[in-house]
């Protein structure tokens, strides 16, 4: 059935608007994430937003102004619950008519006065501390070592005294003090501050309001939203199982751990295609990847050993060998694996001995004529047998031997019954002698301390290649073998037959 064109422009227009309707999410959601970044570290960097100032290296006295910066502490104090220090705006108000007082042409006849309360002013700021309430001490340090600088006296309340007096003054002009005080020791004292307490006797925060207010009502809006159109494209999904599949919006609703919503923010840039992430993903989940992959192939690989190591030292050998006979191991196997042995005695034996035996003509010839000179020469009174001759007389035996294999392979490879009994037979009697033969002496110890033995540095090598390596040869690796200009290697060549 063709369908009506106004049905599809429709249908356009709504999946347009509702793209639309995401981005803008989106970029609310990034607004968001950067107020709360913002509001996370407001109290930490207040000073900077108070003074605007930017010191590179705290240990040198080297200020870079950013006055292009507007104070926001004004409007973003009463948020945190922040409010103006009493002993320290005192202190600043005083100063100001101190200096109101001192700039005159002729001193006014208070002034005097004046700088014996700031002075005093001074003196209660450094025994009371009022930078202890806001966490910042070392502020009242820095003040205590600038004034102590500035008059050359160990004594801080000394130094200020003497800062203000009257032969202080006569040798130095006001112009002079003022510019210290006000670059040196009046902003340091600007930053104290006073934080309220609310009834949880935690600092006040009134964040959570306009979070709540501005973006959290319209994340529970978008949220419902996406819930609908879930539910609209599977209508029989439930509203628990739409709101699941929307998991990794919740941290957007919650009060407390707001640094979670970058992952949702992220999530939603990406789906929108305002930011592509897909590169930066790809490079963590591969190093996480192959850090995972290379300890969980250690924990197994060594599982693997271990169980290996534990399964040798087992004495129960011998009765697991006898376990291998037909007429005790049949029994334990399902109908289609029943005499696993004997089928791949049947397989392999006339391979080995019809194909491979005869290939090995020429190295068996060699063999046995170096190993008849060797024994003649042993034999008491024995003749040197030249070399031409036991390449002769191992020619013919090699050449018997050859024979016989191919024609026990030929009768191997023919259906027969007596002879699959007669296999049979021969494999029950092999685990059988295999098994007595290990129960005498200690030979049965011995091969599992070497077999141990030989596991243990298979671990240990296996261990310190792998440290040796490390992730970041897997990684190089990885990249020469999917970057867009590796080849792979052709296969080698088969040598012919």
């Amino acid at each position: 059935m063709v369908r009506p064109r106004w049905l599809s422009v429709q249908r356009t227009a709504a999946a347009r608007s509702w793209v639309i309707w995401d981005r803008s999410i989106a970029l609310w959601a990034t607004v968001n994430l950067v107020w709360v970044a913002f509001d996370i570290t407001y109290v930490p960097f207040r000073t900077f937003w108070l003074q605007r100032n930017l010191t590179p290296i705290p240990q040198v006295p080297l200020v870079v102004p950013l006055k292009v910066l507007p104070n926001i502490t004004p409007l973003y104090d009463p948020v945190k619950g922040i409010e103006p220090h009493r002993e320290t705006q005192a202190y600043l108000q005083h100063f100001d008519q101190l200096d109101a007082a001192l700039s005159q042409a002729a001193p006014l006849p208070g002034s005097a006065a004046l700088r014996r309360q700031q002075v005093q002013l001074t003196e209660a700021m450094i025994n009371e501390n009022p930078f202890a309430a806001s966490g910042n001490s070392g502020t009242l340090e820095k003040i205590k070592n600038r004034l102590r600088q500035r008059a050359g006296l160990d004594s801080a309340k000394q130094s200020a005294e003497r800062l203000l007096s009257d032969r202080w003054l006569q040798q130095h002009t006001w112009e002079e003090e003022r510019r210290f005080w006000q670059q040196q020791i009046l902003p340091l004292v600007a930053t104290s501050y006073w934080r309220s307490i609310d009834e949880n006797g935690r600092p006040s925060d009134h964040f959570w309001r306009y979070d709540l207010l501005l973006f959290q009502s319209v994340f529970a809006f978008d949220i419902l939203l996406r819930m609908l159109r879930l539910r609209r494209r599977f209508p029989g999904l439930s509203w628990r199982d739409a709101l699941l599949r929307r998991w990794i919006d919740l941290p957007l609703l919650l009060p407390f751990w707001r640094w979670m919503r970058l992952a949702p923010v992220v999530e939603r840039l990406s789906q929108t295609g305002l930011i592509n992430v897909e590169p930066l993903r790809a490079v963590i989940s591969r190093g996480v990847v192959s850090l995972l992959a290379l300890e969980l192939f250690e924990v197994l690989a060594l599982q693997l050993v271990d169980g290996t190591q534990s399964l040798i030292r087992s004495p129960q050998w011998p009765r697991m060998i006898r376990s291998l006979r037909s007429h005790q191991s049949v029994s334990a196997l399902p109908p289609q694996l029943e005499q696993p042995l004997l089928g791949l005695l049947q397989l392999w034996g006339p391979m080995v001995l019809g194909q491979v035996t005869p290939r090995l003509t020429p190295e068996l010839q060699s063999l046995l004529s170096h190993a008849l000179e060797q024994s003649l020469r042993e034999v008491p009174g024995g003749a040197v047998v030249p070399s031409a001759l036991a390449r002769q007389l191992t020619a013919s035996m090699v050449e018997t031997v050859v024979e016989l294999s191919r024609t026990t392979a030929d009768r191997l490879a023919q259906s027969d019954d007596r002879q699959a009994e007669l296999l049979q037979r021969f494999g029950d009697r092999f685990w059988e002698e295999l098994a007595a033969a290990l129960e005498r002496g200690d030979t049965l110890e011995r091969s599992q301390e070497l077999l141990c033995g030989l596991l243990q540095q298979v671990k240990l090598n296996y261990l310190a290649q792998v440290n040796r390596a490390g992730i970041g040869a897997l990684m190089e690796e990885l990249d020469d073998l999917t970057s867009p200009g590796a080849t792979t290697p052709e296969p080698p060549a088969t040598p012919p037959v």
